[in-house]
């Protein structure tokens, strides 16, 4: 069965005070729901049309996981804290076998 993976691109940080309390609320709903944090806000080079930013990258042994745990009510208690903190390209992606 093919992995399942968050990916998060932040371009930009307008409230570090929300992304603070979003970041505090998300990491147990993600362990909760079955990620594991692969990256998060290391080095990045951008190529092609790509923005060196903050990215994360999180794990699930499933798609459907990944999707249940962006559902779940405690990440969406996440989101709710996080709010207009940051503008972010988020994206659940299907991996290969």
């Amino acid at each position: 069965m093919p992995k399942g993976y968050w990916v998060s691109a932040y371009r930009t940080i307008s409230d570090p005070e929300k992304l603070a309390a979003y970041n505090k609320l998300a990491g147990p709903a993600v362990e909760a729901g079955g990620g594991r944090i692969l990256a998060r806000g290391s080095r990045v080079v951008a190529h092609d049309a790509g923005i060196a930013e903050r990215t994360v990258l999180i794990e699930f042994d499933s798609f459907e996981q990944a999707v249940a745990a962006h559902e779940s009510a405690a990440y969406q208690e996440a989101l709710v804290a996080l709010a207009d903190g940051v503008e972010r390209d988020f994206r659940i992606v299907e991996g290969i076998d």
